[in-house]
């Protein structure tokens, strides 16, 4: 796995696109493209759809993609134990059940 920076980097190579072409895309200048790509700033996620949307790429791998490097970032820079993921996973798994019920309207 690569970080989030170094995917988009590869995307837009792929494309033959530099970092001006992509950021007038993107709609952010070069020097933050730059950033990016070299995991010095995160991209804004609420970007995320529009990026989507250039790269021709589903929404969900994206999602996918920006969540798992920001929450390794923030694992590894809080130096949390290996097991931080699978207790989130089950985490995930309380809140979607938790709002699963809330939302449910019996007749």
């Amino acid at each position: 796995m690569t970080s989030f920076g170094s995917f988009i980097k590869t995307e837009r190579e792929k494309r033959n696109w530099t970092q001006t072409d992509f950021g007038a895309k993107l709609g952010i200048n070069s020097t933050a493209i730059s950033r990016i790509e070299n995991d010095n700033k995160q991209l804004s996620a609420s970007r995320l759809g529009v990026l989507a949307e250039i790269f021709k790429l589903d929404i969900k791998k994206i999602k996918e993609l920006y969540y798992a490097d920001k929450f390794a970032r923030e694992a590894y820079h809080n130096n949390c134990p290996d097991n931080v993921f699978a207790v989130a996973e089950e985490a995930v798994k309380y809140f979607k059940a938790k709002n699963a019920k809330q939302s449910s309207i019996e007749f």
